[in-house]
């Protein structure tokens, strides 16, 4: 009669647990992420990969036409440039449809000079159907 009695209370006991609305978790901030952010980050994540590797070709393919008319040559060199970087992507606000605005640190050291860090943003657009674009670079 126990062991009937406890089987009946656990299950009475997990049903009603069950059967509970579950409250909603909403990002901090209350933003939602949907795939377009998730995307733009991605391409924010890509292009401060190409920039950690002082790959310039790639992250030259990553701007928009926008930022490529804004910045030099020279400019895009020395961002590029010999140093041993390091970045932190905060979480981005959604300007609009199609472009967000994402905080980032940025960390460079040399052999010659102790680490700084240079507090930036950068804007990702979305260019096509699926393709987005760094259009402000930090």
């Amino acid at each position: 009669m126990r062991v009937v009695l406890c089987v009946l209370t656990c299950i009475c006991l997990f049903s009603s647990l069950a059967a509970q609305p579950r409250p909603k978790t909403k990002a901090s901030g209350g933003s939602s992420y949907d795939a377009d952010y998730v995307s733009a980050l991605a391409a924010a994540d890509r292009f401060f990969h190409a920039w950690q590797n002082h790959d310039q070709e790639t992250g030259l393919l990553l701007l928009s036409d926008t930022a490529k008319r804004h910045s030099s040559p020279e400019h895009l060199e020395s961002f590029f440039g010999p140093s041993e970087p390091a970045y932190e992507i905060t979480r981005g606000k959604k300007m609009r449809t199609g472009r967000y605005n994402f905080a980032v640190a940025l960390f460079e050291s040399s052999s010659r000079r102790r680490a700084s860090r240079r507090y930036s943003e950068i804007v990702v657009v979305r260019t096509g159907k699926n393709d987005w674009a760094i259009d402000k670079l930090p």
